[in-house]
C-alpha cells in the first residue's frame, strides 16, 4: 500500500508519541470523569443493564485516530513519477565503408566474411541512437549505399540488402571507398565525423591513391578506423564461377596491406584493428563504440501526486463522527 510513497516532513512522526501518553492519561483520568454518587443502599433503585457506558471509550479512541491520520498528513505523504527527455549535444556522423569484393565471401568467418559484418554492424548501428549513420559500397570502385541519416531503419534495412554482385568493377579501391566516405562527411556540422573502412584485401584498383584520400579526411577533420578482415594464414576463398552462377572455393592466402590501414587511422587520429574471427569482430566493434561517446543531455521531470488530502479528510470524518456520537447517542453519560 505504501509502495513507492514518500514522506516530505519525517519529524512529524515524532508527534505519533503523544498517542500513548494521551492513552495513558485517560486510563488515569477515567474514573475522574464520571459523577458518582455514594448511598448506603441500592435496593429501593432500579438497575440497568445499558452497555453504553461500557462504549463511551470509543469517543476518546475515534479522536485519537483523528489525530494519528492528521499527524501522518502533515508528514506530508506523495508519490512521484519521474520521465526523462534526452537531448543530443554533442552528435556524432559516422560512415560505414564497407568491401563488398569477391573475397568478402571467404568461409574463415561464418557463415562468411561479409555476412558476419553485416551481422555485428547491424547491432553496432542499432546501439547508436543518438547518431547519424551512412552506408558506403566499394570493391573495384565505390558508391553511396545510404547517405548521413538518422533513420535507423533505412541504413539497417540498406545494410542488410548489401550484396556481393558483379555490377560493381571487380577489386578492392580502398582509395575510392575512403574518398566517396569523405565526400558524404565533409560538409557535416557534427562536432565529430568518423569513417570505419573495412576490408579484406590490398588497394588494387581505383585512380584514388589511399593517401590523397587520407589526407582528404584529415583536412576535414574525420577520423578513420581502419578493419583488416580475415584470418591469419590460408582462408576457403572463391576463385571462379560455375556456368549455374555459385562459386567454386579453394584455401587461398589471405592477403591484407596492413601497412596501409595503419598509415590511414595514423593519419587521422583513428585506429586500426585485425578482425581473424566472429567474436573479434564483435569485439572491434564494441571498442569503436566505446572510443567514440555520444554527448547528451538528460532532463528530468518528475510529477508528484500529494497523498496528505485523503488523510485529512478521514481524519475530519473521524472528528465529525465522534461529535455526533457524544451528542446524541452519548449525551446523557457526558
Amino acid at each position: 500500500m505504501l509502495e513507492g510513497v514518500e514522506f516530505v516532513n519525517k519529524g512529524f512522526f515524532w508527534l505519533l508519541l503523544l498517542l500513548p501518553i494521551a492513552m495513558l492519561w485517560y486510563a488515569l483520568k477515567r474514573k475522574r470523569q464520571t459523577a458518582e454518587l455514594k448511598v448506603s443502599s441500592i435496593k429501593g433503585f432500579k438497575v440497568g443493564s445499558s452497555v453504553l457506558p461500557k462504549l463511551r471509550p470509543i469517543l476518546f479512541i475515534l479522536r485519537l485516530l483523528a489525530l494519528a491520520f492528521i499527524i501522518v498528513a502533515l508528514a506530508r505523504p506523495r508519490t512521484s513519477d519521474e520521465s526523462t527527455k534526452i537531448k543530443t549535444t554533442k552528435g556524432i556522423d559516422i560512415v560505414m565503408a564497407i568491401d563488398v569484393s569477391a573475397s568478402m565471401l571467404a568461409k574463415d568467418l561464418l557463415p562468411n566474411r561479409l555476412e558476419a559484418l553485416k551481422n555485428v554492424a547491424s547491432e553496432f548501428i542499432k546501439g547508436r541512437p543518438n547518431d547519424r549513420i551512412g552506408l558506403v559500397e566499394y570493391a573495384g570502385e565505390s558508391y553511396t549505399k545510404t547517405p548521413i541519416t538518422s533513420d535507423k531503419a533505412i541504413v539497417l534495412r540498406s545494410l542488410r540488402d548489401i550484396k556481393y554482385n558483379e555490377i560493381i568493377e571487380g577489386g578492392t579501391a580502398i582509395g575510392m571507398g575512403l574518398a566517396t566516405s569523405v565526400n558524404r562527411l565533409k560538409d557535416s556540422k557534427a562536432k565529430s565525423k568518423v569513417i570505419i573502412l573495412l576490408t579484406d584485401g590490398v588497394n588494387n584498383s581505383g585512380f584514388i591513391d589511399p593517401k590523397i584520400a587520407s589526407e582528404l579526411a584529415l583536412e576535414y577533420g574525420i577520423k578513420v578506423y581502419t578493419i583488416g578482415l580475415g584470418t591469419n594464414g590460408m582462408a576457403l576463398s572463391p576463385y571462379s564461377i560455375l556456368p549455374n552462377g555459385n562459386f567454386q572455393y579453394r584455401r587461398m592466402q589471405v592477403e591484407i596491406d596492413e601497412d596501409l590501414l595503419k598509415s590511414i587511422a595514423d593519419m587521422t587520429e583513428g585506429k586500426y584493428f585485425r578482425a581473424t574471427d566472429n567474436e573479434k569482430l564483435k569485439e572491434i566493434y564494441s571498442e569503436i563504440n566505446k572510443l567514440e561517446k555520444t554527448e547528451v543531455d538528460e532532463l528530468k521531470f518528475t510529477t508528484y501526486d500529494e497523498k496528505f488530502r485523503p488523510l485529512v479528510l478521514i481524519a475530519l470524518g473521524l472528528l465529525m463522527l465522534e461529535f455526533l456520537m457524544r451528542f446524541t447517542l452519548f449525551r446523557s453519560f457526558v
